[in-house]
């Protein structure tokens, strides 16, 4: 409509944060098939970089959550 303000369902950086933690969070869980395929062909230093990777996004995800709840909660941080 011509004129009239239209509200944002989620604002840019709520957007952003959660593209990003859904983007954390499929790279977690696809972290499980990297650490069986390593297993099947017994590379434990990749199954060890994986499980390494997999341990940081999870944390990184967990900063994610927070800052979208703050963000969610008071519009900005």
């Amino acid at each position: 409509m011509e004129g009239t303000a239209t509200k944002k369902t989620v604002s840019d950086l709520e957007y952003d944060l959660l593209t990003v933690l859904k983007e954390k969070a499929c790279a977690v869980t696809a972290y499980d098939t990297y650490i069986r395929d390593a297993q099947k062909v017994g590379s434990q230093p990749c199954v060890e970089l994986f499980q390494k990777l997999q341990q940081q996004d999870n944390q990184c995800a967990e900063e994610l959550r927070q800052h979208l709840t703050q963000v969610m909660q008071k519009g900005r941080m």
